[in-house]
């Protein structure tokens, strides 16, 4: 079993949780060839696994162990929500561990998974803002949420990191207003130690 130490989540919900940090250290060790700077990075179990996932030629034999620890971590709180709801991915890439992930999830847990939320216009220009407040601009009335898979419902919204939040609290204020969603709680696998 992988191990985790879950760390909260503060945001627009009932409760959030991620289920471990993101690095455990990261020692500046000197800069490439090209100039830029490298690091010796330590992650803990469940974030290397994420790791691989997402940056390491997206090895898929890490899927199994991620969602060995989410689901078992869920296992205690079977009533606490009725369907998983993915963020949306800024990103595109081959294969979206957001979605593998919530899907993956959803059948360790016995739970369906709604792709219910849109974007109503380019994300990729979030990636890279720091400033809070640009990125609360950038995050205005970007997400657009389909009712009919999450009203009336408890929400489980997921992703696979957590950094500002910002992204998570504008969807979960889509899923209640627009979607009209009975609950939301957060779940992340991993979550950084600043913000930025």
């Amino acid at each position: 079993m992988v191990q985790i130490h879950p760390q909260k989540i503060e945001g627009n919900w009932v409760a959030g949780v991620a289920l471990d940090f993101h690095t455990t250290s990261s020692t500046y060790i000197g800069d490439d060839e090209f100039g830029h700077p490298r690091f010796d990075t330590v992650r803990p179990e469940v974030a290397e696994l994420l790791y691989r996932l997402k940056y390491g030629n997206h090895d898929q034999s890490a899927v199994a162990g991620i969602v060995e620890a989410a689901a078992g971590f869920l296992k205690p709180y079977p009533d606490k929500f009725d369907v998983i709801v993915p963020v949306l991915p800024s990103t595109i890439r081959p294969v979206q561990p957001v979605y593998l992930l919530a899907d993956e999830i959803g059948k360790a847990t016995g739970k369906p998974v709604a792709h219910c939320v849109t974007a109503t216009r380019a994300t990729s220009q979030l990636k890279g803002v720091s400033d809070p407040d640009e990125r609360k601009r950038l995050l205005d009335g970007l997400y657009a949420v389909d009712p009919a898979q999450v009203a009336g419902r408890n929400v489980l919204l997921f992703d696979d990191l957590f950094r500002s939040g910002s992204t998570m609290n504008a969807i979960a204020d889509a899923l209640l207003k627009q979607g009209k969603a009975a609950s939301i709680r957060a779940l992340t696998i991993t979550k950084t130690r600043s913000n930025r």
